[in-house]
């Protein structure tokens, strides 16, 4: 990477071509399998996951690489592409199973009898409106089990953990919709695509429990009913040959001795406490040892700038 002042603050219009971003930053989302660098046990809480078809309840400090694991596991296990749910707290688990748009229904009822239009009842299609969750995606039937990421579990609402036990542990759901509609078999789109799926009486039940990774950034407590059904890994701290191992993955550059001295700035840091994410650490990188990068004052600045405490709660 080459460092490039591509603002000047003056307010001239200039075509100033940019730089390729860094690999952690393309679109559509790169996958990071490759890159990846599991922690000691990490491997042993995947497989035991894996065979006993348990969630994965993965907790650690925000950017310590908590929902990366993911990747690497569908790429290696051929799992296709990974669902992801970001949770909230308004998550609901309905809304990860099936989404059903009942007001763009009635108003597409409207629009036909507004034009004129007379079919008969048994013309209203309710697929069109209807679109399955990532997790309602993850439990359709296949020949191969998906890969569905929960990402912060622990910003949930109380409930929403112990309401995912029942499709979790059953692997099946209900469409309330469609057991009451006319239709036996109805196909609907899937979270990931376009591609449709045959729900017969509204009922959708796993042949393949699917391999789920819970995160936490450890902010609460969960009920022992939900704990006892997941395998549990806590991310451990990470040491200066990690963070090395780390940075030579995702920058393929060699540890010269600029880089080895932010490393040993943020393993200090986050030894005495301090809140900072990996990819911190990355985005210093990246900028304070590029081609023409800042010297000085300039760099101290920047420095301070990429490497700010995450705000604590």
């Amino acid at each position: 990477m080459t460092w490039m002042p591509y603002y000047q603050g003056n307010g001239v219009r200039r075509d100033v071509p940019l730089a390729p971003p860094p690999p952690w930053r393309t679109f559509p989302r790169a996958s990071q399998h490759a890159q990846y660098q599991p922690p000691p046990g990490m491997t042993d809480a995947v497989n035991a996951a894996l065979h006993l078809r348990r969630p994965l309840l993965i907790t650690g400090p925000a950017g310590s690489g908590k929902s990366s694991v993911i990747d690497q596991v569908a790429h290696e296990l051929n799992l296709g592409e990974v669902l992801r749910w970001h949770i909230t707290s308004r998550s609901t688990l309905t809304e990860a199973l099936y989404r059903y748009d009942a007001l763009g229904r009635i108003h597409a009822q409207n629009l036909k009898h507004r034009h004129g239009t007379t079919e008969p009842v048994q013309q209203d299609d309710i697929a069109p409106f209807l679109q399955l969750g990532p997790l309602g995606t993850a439990l359709l039937p296949t020949n191969r089990p998906r890969a569905l990421l929960i990402d912060e579990i622990d910003k949930s609402d109380l409930d929403l953990p112990s309401d995912l036990l029942e499709a979790l542990e059953s692997g099946r759901y209900e469409i309330p919709e469609l057991v009451r509609y006319r239709e036996k078999k109805v196909k609907v789109r899937a979270w990931d695509s376009q591609d449709t799926h045959e729900i017969t009486d509204g009922l959708v039940t796993c042949t393949e429990f699917p391999f789920i990774v819970m995160t936490s950034n450890g902010e609460r407590d969960f009920p022992p009913a939900f704990l006892r059904r997941c395998i549990r890994f806590d991310m451990p701290k990470l040491t200066t040959e990690a963070l090395e191992a780390i940075v030579t993955a995702h920058l393929h550059q060699a540890i010269d001795a600029d880089t080895a001295d932010l490393i040993e700035l943020f393993d200090r840091r986050i030894t005495q406490g301090e809140h900072l994410a990996v990819d911190q650490l990355l985005n210093a990188i990246a900028l304070l040892t590029a081609t023409n990068a800042p010297t000085g004052q300039q760099a101290d600045e920047l420095r301070t700038l990429l490497l700010r405490e995450l705000a604590r709660d």
